[in-house]
């Protein structure tokens, strides 16, 4: 795969832009993601065989509502525009929009009039078929050159094209799962459009990321803070295969993980791998500062001010580092990047631990950038790491301090870690850990009455949650059986003492939410 070999997304503010990106990726060809203010630098330097346009949240009615970059709408790559995107490419092509139609959200259906390269194969004229529509405005006057092909009953224009320019346009989001052929549709721009193969593999950037930190590290020394997590595993388990003993690996076990968690992690990577360790009991420390806070920012702040303590006080003991490595996922990148700003700071206040301080002065390896979630997972497949690692479910920088609402005690921390142990237990044996994206337990911060055998308990309410997703961008409850959850609810109130009740969680996380912890 040669750099150009990838397709640029112009993102415009859509919630579902990473959507696209994982669309694509899933087709086999790799992509980009960036905000419509920095898409000129970004195609200069990525020279993409295709760009494909984001829907978006503004009205190209408004003034100074964003617009693609001049240089791309004039040049000559295919081009698929989505929802606003649409709108703006017909609005600067001089076409026309207007507001003030029947809006169209949700579930509608396109008729396919006349033969398309989107839809060839996929989709057949004289027929309908199921997408998913989000707009207020909509297109009224069609560029030179365009036509339309497909229609929705509020959208006259759901499909416009100019073939011989490869200029592509819908006005509903194929990228959504409720559009079910909208992948196909994305495949066949990517392919049959555009001309990319599928060549976007783990096997592929394996290699190429070895040759890149190799060159990137030389013969500089490089430490990685280990969490116990999957991304975090994976980028060292890549270094060190890239450059061995130059690495060394630091763990900072601040009492707050998963049972047993420091020591699998400290067995695996020292038995299994012989990756140089640094394993720091620092629970004491943690936990002692924690003792009974219950603001959830300030606990987060707190552990994050003494992870990076602790980290630069054991990097000292090491003589120093020339590089740190982190697990850095694309979804970060795009976040941090966001034209509008938004909510990656409080994503990551309540997901991570902060960062490292300028004044331990190391150059940033990050392997995993450019990857998703679960590609990660791909990747660490690859390496050869255990499933058990691999497909480990999420689990925050803060550990078990945001899932104890209330003050924090060890007590507490005890009952809440053997309770969660439980209920992975049961979703193992269940067959069920592989299909749920993420499940654990959370120790609510109230206490009910009881009758257990001949006495009264007041003891604490455990809260189970589970959620189904493919990349965590958005999420779904799990649908247990009754049987599972009464099994499950009785071995913790039998075998956790503090615990009475046991209640599950329905939530949802829709698109554009923060997170479900």
């Amino acid at each position: 795969m040669s750099a150009s070999d990838s397709i640029l997304i112009i993102d415009f503010g859509s919630q579902v832009t990473q959507l696209i990106a994982r669309r694509v990726r899933e087709a086999g060809v790799y992509c980009e993601i960036h905000p419509f203010g920095s898409a000129a630098q970004a195609f200069a330097r990525m020279r993409p065989k295709g760009v494909i346009f984001s829907g978006g949240p503004a009205s190209v009615l408004d003034d100074g509502s964003p617009r693609a970059p001049a240089e791309i709408v004039a040049a000559d790559v295919p081009i698929l525009a989505i929802c606003y995107g649409q709108q703006t490419l017909v609005t600067q092509l001089g076409g026309q929009v207007e507001g003030g139609h029947a809006r169209e959200f949700g579930r509608a259906d396109v008729t396919i009039h006349e033969p398309s390269r989107l839809y060839e194969g996929v989709w057949d004229v004289g027929m309908r078929y199921p997408v998913w529509m989000s707009h207020g405005d909509r297109v009224t006057r069609l560029p030179e050159g365009f036509k339309v092909v497909a229609t929705s009953p509020n959208a006259p224009f759901a499909i416009a094209v100019n073939e011989e320019k490869r200029r592509y346009t819908t006005m509903f989001h194929p990228e959504v799962v409720h559009t079910p052929d909208g992948g196909k549709l994305l495949a066949n721009f990517v392919h049959d459009i555009v001309g990319l193969k599928s060549d976007w593999t783990m096997s592929a950037y394996r290699e190429r990321m070895i040759e890149k930190i190799r060159a990137q590290v030389g013969k500089g020394r490089v430490i990685c803070g280990l969490s116990g997590g999957v991304d975090s595993s994976v980028a060292a388990v890549l270094i060190h295969e890239a450059i061995g003993d130059q690495l060394t690996c630091i763990l900072v076990d601040h009492g707050l993980m998963r049972m047993n968690e420091a020591a699998d992690v400290v067995a695996m990577f020292r038995d299994h791998y012989n990756i140089p360790l640094v394993h720091v009991d620092a629970s004491e420390t943690f936990l002692s500062a924690l003792e009974g806070e219950v603001d959830p920012e300030v606990k987060r702040k707190t552990i994050g001010r003494l992870f990076i303590e602790t980290f630069e006080a054991e990097a000292k003991k090491l003589g120093g580092a020339d590089f740190l490595a982190q697990g850095t996922l694309y979804p970060d990148v795009i976040e941090s990047v966001s034209f509008t700003g938004g909510p990656s700071v409080t994503i990551k206040s309540h997901h991570n631990v902060g960062g490292l301080p300028a004044r331990m002065n190391m150059k940033l390896v990050e392997p995993l950038r450019e990857l998703f979630k679960d590609e990660v997972r791909a990747l660490g497949r690859e390496l050869g790491l255990p499933e058990k690692f691999v497909g480990r479910h999420p689990f925050p920088g803060p550990g078990l301090a945001i899932r104890l609402p209330g003050g924090v005690t060890r007590d507490k921390l005890d009952i809440l870690r053997q309770a969660d142990a439980i209920y992975l237990d049961e979703i193992r044996k269940a067959g069920l850990y592989d299909t749920i994206w993420q499940a654990f337990a959370v120790l609510l911060p109230v206490q009910t009455v009881g009758v257990m055998g001949d006495g009264r308990t007041y003891e604490f309410v455990c809260a189970l949650r589970a959620v189904t997703s493919v990349d965590g961008m958005t999420a779904d409850f799990y649908p247990y059986d009754m049987a599972f959850l009464g099994r499950t609810a009785t071995r913790i109130i039998n075998e956790v003492r503090g615990i009475n009740r046991v209640v599950y969680d329905v939530t949802s996380k829709p698109p554009g939410t923060i997170e479900w912890e």
